[in-house]
């Protein structure tokens, strides 16, 4: 188990602003996609959720590297932890699921599963040069 953190008063503001700002660049880019593409699959939640997914293999990749351990904080779990969401994205299968669109919610199960997968492999790959 991970020791726990000590951080400084720094480190702690540049956490809540950047889950402040991944949770409204969330709030944004997936309304912007649900208008633009429609509601057929909930499109702006597995744009994010494999974007943000992406965004963690190649963040991974780069403290392996040697970056600094803060980033996983303040980027990981600040930005990317209110980003991305696997809550929306349950509610919005589950909803499927108990209106009888049985094919969109395994649709949306497999495409949020194998392309969040497949992300974070490329991030992983392309964050390490």
């Amino acid at each position: 188990m991970n020791a726990p953190l000590s951080l400084t008063a720094y480190e702690v503001l540049l956490f809540v602003l950047a889950a402040a700002c991944g949770g409204i660049l969330r709030f944004w880019l997936s309304n912007q996609l649900s208008r633009w593409l429609g509601m057929a699959l909930p499109w702006g939640t597995l744009v994010v959720n494999v974007s943000g997914a992406f965004a963690i293999g190649y963040l991974a990749a780069l403290l392996l590297a040697g970056a600094a351990p803060s980033l996983w904080l303040i980027i990981g779990v600040g930005f990317l932890g209110a980003y991305t969401t696997v809550s929306s994205y349950s509610w919005q299968t589950f909803s499927f699921w108990h209106a009888g669109r049985k094919t969109r919610a395994i649709a949306n199960t497999l495409l949020t599963l194998l392309l969040g997968i497949i992300a974070v492999a490329f991030g992983f790959y392309w964050g390490q040069g």
